[in-house]
């Protein structure tokens, strides 16, 4: 016969559950300077590779972006309006500029500010 070693478990542990805000909080707290994930995972008592996980599925959340306003093109521009100067100067968010001088067709416009948008760029 051998002596071999028995382990009885006496308890069942239930997986836990960790709610939006508490994920939020260790993620939040792993973000700040000089935190490391892996002594806020131990103080926290679970696996750093989690700890990564669910700041992988937070912070990749897509972030509302700047909104475009509605433009009309009017075919007459009023007198006041464009007092001194015929020009047009639009920032996009993603870096491109694009500025409209003088009278120009509205397609042309309109394609060159959907270019722009889009994210394609020369």
């Amino acid at each position: 016969m051998t002596n071999a070693r028995v382990e009885v478990v006496t308890t069942v542990q239930r997986r836990r559950r960790w709610s939006v805000a508490e994920k939020e909080q260790l993620v939040a707290a792993t973000l700040e300077p000089g935190a490391g994930v892996s002594a806020v995972a131990r103080a926290a008592g679970l696996h750093a590779s989690q700890l990564y996980g669910w700041r992988r599925q937070l912070c990749s959340r897509p972030a509302v972006g700047p909104a475009f306003a509605a433009v009309r093109v009017a075919a007459e521009p009023a007198a006041t309006a464009l007092s001194g100067s015929r020009e047009i100067d639009i920032a996009f968010a993603g870096g491109a500029r694009m500025r409209i001088t003088g009278v120009v067709d509205p397609a042309i416009v309109t394609a060159a500010v959907a270019a722009l948008a889009g994210g394609r760029r020369r």
